[in-house]
Formats: structure tokens, C-alpha cells, sequence
């Protein structure tokens, strides 16, 4: 599972800056937005992509005039509100923080919407999946991990946020690596997957580290690996898997997105506030205490990645036998 073939869009691309800064039209400046816009996340509160939509909706209040509010709509591993937000009236007052969950469950059965479905705006964040446990488990390494769940297959609890989810995918994907079987459990997103882990009802979760970065500082959980090329930003001592002789690099993108047919003005008008917006000191300050990766890429390398991301995550789920 090279890095080139499961991420693709996955890659940090930086923000184009003619596509991102240039003016909108006057006239759709004046036209648009018209009343306050929702931005939908399609996960429950706590996680990265809903933190992530936050940050951005706060920002955006000032160079849209109007406010911009975030309404979590979780179920189906992301696909009920994915599936809201395309079918919205495409007049950009309803808008979605897109995950990388729409170029996968479109392969294994869950809902009938895709990345196609919806016109990008801009890509914003990538993290990487990384396997977490309580500070107090008796495991310190992912080695040691690894070797209870082989002695015990199919017991360790993993959380995860929804079947067919990136990070259901990653901790397949480390079964397949590593030979060890695993039981799932499924959350509504990466927020209460993780406050069930940090109260004992799960073993583990491969959700990223950003993810997790609150309970690690409070001394309540702590990382093991992270699946990525490179250690994680703000995890110095945390090896890669691939550190550990684990060749497995998969994570999460998250980006801004409109339905599919919302005009060329507006999508020109939102392009322009989110360049704004992730220049502001005050938005670059949540994500880096949160350890929220950045990975900026304008509509046109975003689509180009997703396009790469489906047929990458359509191979895998066939490898993996990854169902919904």
C-alpha cells in the first residue's frame, strides 16, 4: 500500500494563488451570500473534520458578511449528510466539509453519493490514521499491540468512525499488514469513538492524531504509531508503522465543498473568502494547536485528487473485500 496509490489527494498541495485570490464579480459579491450559510458535517462533534468546520466557519463570517453556521449531521459513516448537502439547492447557503469517506463508500455499497456530486471549493487539511490506546493499557509499543491481538483475534476493541470510513479502512488495512484480526466497533465519527476510548469501552482507535491530541496532553491516552512517511507533527517520539517494518501510509482528507451545480460566481466568492480565511493568524492558531494538518489545494487540484482517491479506494476495497 504505497503512499502514491491510497492517498493521492492525500499529499499536501500548496494553496494556487491566482485560482484562490482572485476578485469575484462584483455582482456576485452583492448577490451572494444573500442570508446566513450552514456548513454541514457530515460526522458528530468532537472530531477533526467538525473541529476543522468550526475553525473555517468562524473565519469565514467576515469576508461573506454573513454568519456561517456548523450543523453536524452524522449517520452512515458520513454518507446521510453528504447525501443532504447534494441534493441542496445549489445557491451555496448550504455547504458541506467533504471527507475522504466520498471517494470510498461509493465502492462498498454505502448511499449513492460521491465526490462527483459536489463541486470543490478547496482542500484544506490531510492526517494521517494512527493506532491509540489508554495510557494506562498495558501496551507501550505497537508491537505489543500488535502481538495481544494476535493472541487474542478478534477480541481488541478498535473504534472507528463508521463502516467504510477512512479510518475502518485504516485499521483493515494494518490487519491485512500485519496478519491480526481485530473487532471493530463503529462510532459516529472519530469524537465518540475516542471519548469511548478514553472511558474503557474500546481498546484502541485508528483515528489520526490530531484527533486525539486533547486526551494525550491531559495524560489520559497516547499514541503508539502513526501511518504516515514521516512522524507526526507534535508526536516527535511517535514512530511511523513503517519505522516499525509496517509498510502502511493512509489517511484523511477534508476539504470545502458545494452541490455539484451551484453557479461559477459564488463558487468564485466562497474561493476568494477561504483564501482569506487561511491566511487569518487566528484560524492557522486552532489548527496548529490542535495538530490539524494543512494541506491546501485549489478546486482544481482537489477534484484531480479525489478523481485519483476513488479509483485508489475502489482497488482496495476489492483487495480488502471491504464491505458496508
Amino acid at each position: 500500500m504505497k503512499r502514491r496509490t491510497l492517498l493521492g489527494g492525500g499529499l499536501a498541495v500548496p494553496l494556487a494563488p491566482l485560482a484562490l485570490t482572485a476578485a469575484p464579480p462584483a455582482a456576485a459579491q452583492a448577490a451572494y451570500p444573500s442570508r446566513p450559510v450552514e456548513l454541514l458535517v457530515a460526522f458528530g462533534a468532537g472530531g477533526g473534520t467538525d473541529v476543522l468546520a468550526r475553525a473555517l466557519a468562524e473565519g469565514l463570517r467576515k469576508p461573506l458578511g454573513q454568519t456561517v453556521t456548523v450543523v453536524n449531521k452524522p449517520g452512515a459513516s458520513g454518507s446521510i449528510g453528504m447525501a443532504e448537502v447534494a441534493n441542496a439547492p445549489a445557491d451555496g447557503h448550504k455547504l458541506i466539509m467533504l471527507t475522504v469517506e466520498a471517494t470510498i463508500l461509493p465502492h462498498i455499497g454505502i448511499g449513492k453519493v460521491s465526490h462527483e456530486d459536489f463541486a470543490p471549493v478547496a482542500r484544506l487539511n490531510f492526517d494521517p490514521s494512527a493506532i491509540t490506546v489508554r495510557a494506562d493499557a498495558p501496551w507501550n509499543t505497537v508491537e505489543e499491540f500488535l502481538d495481544a491481538a494476535r493472541k487474542r483475534p478478534g477480541e481488541l476493541k478498535v473504534g472507528n468512525s463508521g463502516p467504510g470510513s477512512i479510518w475502518h479502512v485504516a485499521a483493515v488495512a494494518l490487519e491485512a499488514r500485519t496478519g491480526v484480526h481485530f473487532n471493530h466497533i463503529p462510532f459516529q465519527g472519530a469524537g465518540p469513538g475516542v471519548l469511548a476510548l478514553a472511558g474503557g469501552h474500546v481498546d484502541a482507535v485508528a483515528v489520526s492524531p490530531a484527533e486525539v491530541t486533547a486526551q494525550v496532553q491531559a495524560g489520559r491516552l497516547k499514541v503508539l504509531a502513526v501511518a504516515a512517511e514521516q512522524r507526526a507533527k507534535g508526536y516527535d517520539k511517535v514512530p511511523t508503522f513503517r519505522e516499525r517494518g509496517i509498510d502502511l501510509s493512509l489517511g484523511a482528507w477534508r476539504g470545502l465543498c458545494a452541490p455539484k451545480a451551484t453557479p461559477p460566481a459564488v463558487l468564485a466568492v466562497l474561493t476568494a473568502a477561504v483564501a482569506k480565511v487561511v491566511q487569518e493568524p487566528a484560524y492557522r492558531d486552532t489548527l496548529a494547536k490542535l495538530n490539524l494538518g494543512e494541506a491546501c489545494a485549489d478546486a482544481a487540484a482537489f477534484r484531480a485528487a479525489m478523481d485519483r482517491d476513488s479509483l485508489a479506494f475502489k482497488a482496495l476495497a476489492a483487495k480488502l473485500e471491504l464491505k458496508g
